[in-house]
């Protein structure tokens, strides 16, 4: 009975402040519309679930879809849409709190990773593209397929580093290996991937040998603080990966990344970063549920954060682009996909798991499009990098670089040529 009452004042207090388009059902026949025309529908059979209902936040009202104490009726895009709207009545959406700093170990953040990727390979290839690309994919055209728009994506990023034929190239955090082959494949590079996840890992090095790249391709399933190469990259991307760093690592983290890089060298950062200037979680308890379902120990800085942390470990920052908008719609494709493959989806991973990727996938797609955080490629060379005098002066040479019909980089465009001459030079001694 005291739930109840509590209950019922706060719907009172919900309908009065928010219009969404949610029907509540009690187990005893009662309902309650926020609108004419719900497109989602809750069922809350007890009266001990209406606890969630109380005060609610991003992460009550997900731990109750997880965790299966309420029912669910809608798209996960209106589901989450509700379920924001339902937070935002109760809260002004300060700023999320700062997370607990994590210590990092080998050991946890190998767990960590385990947890996140280790899932099972057949369940994420059935939101990715055939790639198996899990990162922000990269629209030319709205009406990009997520195919298209990675492969355009994976292009970018080799383009923005001015990869070119025999150079050593190092993907930290490589996935399922998408950028690796393409590197090695397309532009003639010896690439080099590490990864946690050894799902990841043996998925990557059956790819490398199916397409006879053994030669020039690799993947080592190593944490990044252990690779201690004897001659240095020319080229070194991190993927998705900084993420898991933590903010009070992220020094150490580009300090390596400095040592493993050429005198000459380029490094191109993609990764999330929290849009609160403070690095604190998403608010409205989003990042909690993020934290406690999805990435375990998970934390994003803020733009400036990230680049006060890569100046400061001896690199210079080159260039900064923002990818929120592609996220967003990278986000609601792997969800759409995701939902067309809801059954299959189950039989892999189970109810629980597959609602929480259902309203995380789903809630991306919204804290994407709306700025709750954003994604960006930043580019940077060593400090004391003296060969910049010969790098492009403006970005003409990322969108211009000749691609063939094959998707091949075309050896007599005016850049990649002019990469490929500087290569030789370098190679010839």
């Amino acid at each position: 009975m005291f739930f109840e009452k509590r209950f019922l004042r706060s719907m009172n207090q919900m309908r009065s402040q928010v219009s969404v388009p949610l029907r509540i059902e009690l187990w005893n026949g009662r309902s309650f519309d926020f609108c004419s025309d719900p497109s989602v529908t809750v069922s809350i059979p007890s009266a001990a679930a209406l606890r969630y209902f109380l005060t609610p936040s991003l992460n009550t009202l997900g731990e109750a879809f997880v965790e299966g104490h309420i029912g669910v009726k809608g798209s996960p895009k209106d589901v989450f849409e509700v379920a924001e709207g339902l937070a935002r009545s109760m809260s002004s959406r300060l700023p999320g709190a700062l997370g607990w700093l994590a210590s990092h170990s080998r050991d946890r953040d190998r767990a960590a990773v385990e947890y996140h990727y280790d899932v099972s390979n057949e369940f994420y290839a059935l939101f990715l593209d055939p790639e198996m690309v899990y990162s922000c994919a990269y629209f030319r055209d709205p009406n990009d397929t997520l195919e298209v728009a990675q492969a355009q994506k994976l292009d970018h990023i080799l383009r923005k580093l001015r990869l070119a034929p025999g150079q050593r190239f190092l993907d930290i955090g490589c996935g399922w290996g998408a950028l690796i082959r393409r590197a090695a494949q397309h532009y003639g590079a010896h690439a080099t991937g590490i990864t946690l996840s050894r799902m990841q890992f043996e998925y990557a090095c059956e790819q490398i040998q199916r397409s006879g790249l053994q030669d020039r391709c690799q993947v080592l399933l190593c944490d990044y603080r252990d690779l201690d190469e004897v001659e240095a990259y020319d080229k070194i991307a991190s993927v998705g990966m900084f993420e898991h760093v933590g903010l009070g690592h992220l020094q150490d983290y580009f300090r390596i990344i400095q040592r493993l890089l050429a005198r000459d060298g380029l490094v191109l950062n993609h990764g999330i970063t929290s849009s609160d200037v403070q690095s604190r979680w998403i608010g409205m308890g989003a990042g909690e549920f993020i934290d406690r379902y999805v990435f375990p120990e998970g934390e994003l800085p803020h733009v400036s954060l990230t680049l006060k942390e890569m100046c400061s470990a001896g690199l210079e920052v080159l260039d900064v682009e923002s990818l929120r908008r592609h996220y967003a719609r990278t986000c609601q494709l792997w969800s759409n996909n995701l939902e067309a493959h809801t059954a299959h989806a189950i039989r892999i991973v189970g109810e629980r798991r597959h609602r929480i990727w259902q309203i995380y996938l789903a809630g991306c797609a919204h804290g994407f499009a709306n700025g709750w955080m954003n994604l960006y490629q930043i580019l940077c060379s060593k400090a004391e990098n003296t060969a910049l005098a010969q790098h492009p002066l403006t970005r003409d040479y990322i969108s211009t670089g000749a691609l063939s019909q094959q998707g091949r980089l075309d050896p007599a465009g005016p850049v990649f040529g002019a990469a490929a001459a500087v290569a030789k030079q370098r190679h010839a001694c």
